[in-house]
């Protein structure tokens, strides 16, 4: 069982806590990594573009000039790909890039992702984090202390002055225990909560 040291608001160290290895111990699949965040991309992707082809170019109805004689190279229509103003070949249509992952596979790489921060020692476990005012600067000191710049800090739903104190500050992302992602996992390389968040965290996703 995975074992994390506990540290307060100021940044010391005040016990420690045991993990579930059913979370926090599994075995990495950098596979199922992989594709948990490349579905997340995927699925965020709006796949709006367009570009017209040349059957949907207006003009070019009318042949620009006879078939033989001119010295030209023979031509259909002056909205063929080549010319100025012409359709575009293989032109983008709307489409849909996302694509389907099991709960099962979503649920092993969330877990892969967080055993992968256990082993590098970039997460973090606080007592307590609770302030009584909404105050950034709290957070920012907090941060300091805990000697990190990047981080998602998942949080419990009631706490919401600490929500908003981070809201404004640079490579700090809050999540809530049910809506933490593997794409956020890695990209914010230091993940803080606190022993209720550890809880909650083992809760949901044992």
């Amino acid at each position: 069982m995975a074992n994390v040291s506990v540290y307060n608001i100021e940044g010391k160290e005040v016990g420690t806590i045991d993990l579930n290895d059913a979370v926090f111990g599994v075995d990495v699949n950098e596979h199922l990594v992989h594709m948990a965040v490349v579905s997340q991309l995927a699925n965020n992707r709006q796949g709006t573009q367009k570009a017209k082809t040349r059957s949907e170019v207006s003009g070019g109805g009318r042949k620009p000039w006879r078939q033989k004689g001119t010295g030209h190279a023979r031509q259909g229509s002056t909205r063929s790909p080549q010319w100025t103003g012409g359709g575009v070949v293989f032109a983008p249509v709307p489409r849909d890039y996302s694509f389907k992952m099991n709960k099962k596979e979503k649920r092993a790489a969330l877990k892969s992702a967080l055993t992968s921060r256990v082993e590098e020692q970039k997460f973090i476990v606080i007592d307590e984090l609770k302030f009584d005012e909404i105050k950034t600067k709290k957070f920012q000191e907090v941060l300091n202390n805990l000697n990190v710049n990047k981080a998602l800090v998942v949080l419990e739903d009631d706490n919401k002055n600490v929500e908003i104190s981070a809201r404004n500050i640079a490579n700090v992302k809050t999540a809530h225990t049910n809506t933490i992602n593997v794409f956020d996992i890695l990209k914010y390389n230091t993940v803080i909560t606190t022993k209720a968040g550890v809880a909650s965290i083992e809760e949901v996703y044992a």
